[in-house]
């Protein structure tokens, strides 16, 4: 027999020394049996249920007995009713009987409602509804940035809680929301956009042609993505730009809500020292692509209202979440509202800033995770983040970067506070960002150890 033939048998061959797994096992695992899972509002209607079809049956018996009393059918009756067996088997046969009709039709029943509602090769109805009750019970968590890091947190966010709130910087000036935004006057939709796609259905069509964009030889459209002309749209028909991302929600059936962390139209500004001194640098996008250090980063006009929902949420947090994200152009442009960081300070929620794994050109070169830290503590007060996640896989290195990357950034050993906590959170075919999974998964670990010691 040949080495082939040889491979495809042991291959096809239950191996003796792996256990097959014990029934109860194989029965946990059945995605039925998810409909007995505590907490999840089923089992209390089947008992009622079941309950309901006693007192019929038992009403039905009644009827039964009257007419067999009164009428003259003691010949067909005697096999309909199995008087040949003894009495503990005949009530056996009826109910085991009676139990398997009721479950296949239940059953049944349930597949005929629900087919409309699930997606072929979608996740059973049973599994869906136990994580949906779980996400329900999750933790209330604010998260809080802007750019791809945000919405890279969200992705993978959404699957442990169904509480969250995203506030969202309205500082960004370039590229398509750059120009809505200087053509029609309302706030940066971009960022918006990307944490809308984020929290709902990423399989969705819906979601995919939200994140459409317009293909350079499309003219005026040129950069444009369909998003950000929907929730423009949007905003112009419902009047308001808060209002366009609760409407923009509810097309989209995300978890959780996203609010902007303040309506006025503010400008994101910068001290930053070259090789001429201190220069003032106007504009979110300009920051970035001057070069040099950057000193301090400040909003014109610089006493903005906070959007009240947003302050709401920050007190009413169990979690609340920094980053991850561009420093000074997407986290802290949320931090400069007036009294934000007063709200920070004033909620009891555990707050975690999440540095970012790359350095970025033009705004954080060569800083490391205390550097990260004290640019934070500079702009909004010391005493306000409790813990710190950073990447522990510190030995990476990439290739091929896009623009604007720089080194990976260092973690260094550290008294505190705030308390640093290290995971492996990076995305592997892009080891210079974070993996939404992986990040997620730290992110609920820590909030999980340090408040709870598990």
């Amino acid at each position: 027999m040949s080495q082939k033939w040889i491979m495809m048998v042991q291959q096809a061959t239950p191996s003796k020394t792996t256990p097959r797994p014990k029934f109860w096992q194989r029965l946990r695992a059945d995605a039925n049996w998810k409909w007995l899972t505590p907490g999840i509002g089923v089992k209390r209607w089947i008992i009622l249920c079941l309950f309901g079809v006693t007192l019929i049956s038992l009403g039905l018996a009644f009827v039964l007995v009257d007419i067999y009393r009164s009428a003259d059918l003691t010949g067909v009756a005697y096999y309909l009713t199995l008087q040949f067996l003894p009495r503990l088997a005949r009530a056996l046969i009826v109910g085991t009987v009676g139990i398997a009709a009721l479950s296949m039709a239940a059953y049944k029943l349930s597949r005929s409602i629900l087919a409309p509602f699930t997606r072929p090769g979608g996740k059973p109805v049973a599994q869906a509804l136990v994580e949906h009750r779980q996400r329900e019970r999750g933790p209330k968590v604010v998260a809080i940035g802007g750019g791809t890091g945000l919405s890279t947190l969200l992705r993978g966010l959404k699957h442990y809680t169904s509480n969250i709130t995203a506030i969202v910087t309205v500082a960004d000036d370039g590229g398509s929301s750059g120009r809505l935004r200087r053509e029609l006057g309302v706030l940066p939709p971009g960022d918006f956009r990307n944490c809308l796609a984020a929290l709902a259905d990423d399989e969705s069509l819906t979601t995919q042609l939200f994140q459409y964009r317009f293909a350079p030889t499309q003219k005026d459209l040129d950069g444009h993505a369909l998003g950000n002309l929907f929730i423009t749209a949007m905003a112009d028909l419902s009047g308001s730009f808060e209002q366009a991302l609760i409407e923009s929600s509810r097309v989209l059936a995300i978890t959780g809500r996203i609010l902007p962390s303040t309506l006025n139209d503010v400008t994101l500004c910068a001290e930053v020292r070259n090789g001429h001194g201190l220069e003032h640098v106007e504009g979110e996008s300009a920051i970035t692509h001057f070069g040099g250090a950057i000193e301090r980063v400040y909003l014109q006009p610089d006493q903005v209202r906070a959007y009240p929902e947003t302050i709401r949420a920050i007190l009413d947090a169990d979690l609340i979440v920094l980053g991850p994200g561009s420093l000074y152009t997407s986290i802290l442009p949320n931090l400069l509202i007036t009294s934000l960081p007063e709200a920070l300070r004033a909620s009891r929620a555990l707050k975690l800033y999440i540095c970012n794994v790359a350095t970025q050109h033009g705004e954080t070169d060569g800083y490391n995770v205390h550097d990260h830290i004290a640019a934070l503590e500079k702009h909004i007060g010391t005493n306000i983040i409790d813990v710190v996640l950073s990447n522990a896989r510190t030995d990476i290195r990439w290739v091929n970067a896009p623009e604007g990357v720089g080194e990976i950034v260092r973690t260094l050993t550290l008294d505190g506070p705030p308390r640093i906590m290290a995971a492996d959170v990076i995305d592997e075919a892009r080891p210079w960002r974070h993996d939404s999974a992986k990040l997620a998964q730290a992110v609920m670990q820590t909030y999980h150890e340090v408040l709870w010691g598990e």
